[in-house]
């Protein structure tokens, strides 16, 4: 049995998922989380089907009925639930979900309800976010009243990934992107209940889709309000959430690359950073392994100095990196989690520079996790990512007769 943790536990619990009712697989209907779907692809998915969550999980507006894009999200949603496109499970249920890479690498978890817990709960971030307005997607959640996607946790307790594997033929399957995305009803009231009872033994920790909790925490707020005193503000207190153990072998994580725009010159970049460094030129930006400093015409293998780990609090590369961008007057920085585009963009002139990041261990993820410590913005990139649309979850699953 997992150990329990001492304080407030992170509530778990199933929900009546939305499904499609369509044969076949999923390909055409599913859709990446709203943040990473460019305009290109988001046009792509809209033309694969009039049923593709890009619909309603990144809409536009319907100009034709006089609707905005959380009004038209909205109207679609109702209308795949009246003409059956989507229905209801009968029971509540949890859902195993796998995720197979081109190379045979899974990760499993379970997506079911977390309860949105308040700053000190045991649901926390792993790292810091950078402010983002919230706007859009707390529009969208007050209009479809519906977790469109999942957001993803990493539960600190042991024994969870061996609950989320099942042996039979998946309910739902959908290939995107050269992973097989396979998904698991689970009804059996004693299943659930274990499932549940293992996640609640200790901390979860929210590896994507920050913004979405804190958006589903001030919607859930909001309804508090509205509900008298000592009444359940039910059901807006709980987020759909992906699941999976922290563990090495359930997870892959990759680095998010730095790279440097505007005023400032490749030289200075180079100045700031062996101040803080030391750096030994390498003849490129290839093999990958080290912490790297790339610029038009160089390229450096970089080790921090012990004044620099000091000042950072920490020798992970996010916060020593972040030692030298943060001095670069003139200077952005940006983000780009392909090691390629990063290296491509320095070679193209959009990029002065890029710093290449090391990925963060899975055991030092769970090292800061257990601590309660916060890791800089963009430290971690997990992939892949759950696809919307392999199940919904609305605050009304009954939804229309």
């Amino acid at each position: 049995m997992p150990v329990c943790y001492a304080g407030s536990v992170p509530g778990f619990r199933p929900f009546r998922g939305l499904r499609y009712r369509v044969p076949g697989p999923l390909d055409d209907l599913v859709a990446p989380p709203y943040d990473v779907i460019g305009a290109e692809e988001r046009a792509a998915l809209a033309r694969r089907h009039p049923a593709n969550a890009v619909h309603v999980e990144l809409p536009e507006p319907d100009p034709a009925h006089g609707l905005d894009r959380y009004a038209a999200a909205a109207a679609r949603l109702a209308a795949w639930r009246a003409d059956g496109t989507l229905r209801a499970d009968p029971a509540e249920s949890l859902y195993r979900y796998r995720m197979t890479a081109a190379d045979g690498r899974t990760t499993s978890g379970v997506v079911g309800l977390l309860r949105c817990d308040p700053e000190g709960g045991d649901v926390l971030p792993h790292e810091e976010t950078i402010a983002r307005d919230t706007t859009d997607r707390l529009a969208l959640l007050r209009a479809c009243r519906a977790n469109l996607s999942p957001i993803w946790g990493l539960s600190l307790a042991a024994g969870l990934g061996a609950r989320s594997r099942d042996g039979r033929p998946p309910d739902a399957t959908a290939a995107a992107d050269g992973v097989v995305h396979d998904l698991w009803v689970v009804d059996d009231p004693a299943e659930v209940a274990d499932i549940c009872e293992v996640v609640e033994t200790a901390p979860v920790v929210v590896a994507d889709g920050h913004h979405r909790y804190h958006t589903a925490l001030r919607h859930a707020q909001e309804l508090r309000q509205l509900v008298p005193p000592g009444a359940d503000a039910e059901p807006a207190g709980w987020v759909m959430a992906l699941v999976v153990e922290l563990s090495p072998g359930e997870l892959t994580v990759g680095a998010i690359h730095r790279t440097v725009h505007g005023d400032v010159l490749p030289a200075a970049v180079a100045e700031a950073t062996a101040g803080r460094f030391t750096m030994t030129p390498v003849p490129g930006p290839e093999p990958p392994g080290s912490l790297l400093l790339v610029t038009p015409d160089r390229c450096w293998s970089l080790r921090a100095s012990a004044a620099t780990v000091a000042a950072a609090g920490t020798d992970l590369d996010p916060a020593t990196v972040r030692e030298v961008t943060a001095t670069l007057a003139g200077a952005t920085v940006g983000f780009e989690a392909d090691r390629d585009r990063a290296v491509a963009a320095v070679a193209s002139g959009a990029a002065v520079a890029a710093f290449l990041l090391r990925p963060v261990p899975v055991g030092t993820i769970g090292e800061w996790a257990a601590s309660r410590r916060r890791m800089p913005p963009k430290s971690t990139y997990f992939s892949p990512k759950p696809r919307t649309g392999m199940v919904y979850r609305a605050f009304d699953p009954a939804g229309p007769a």
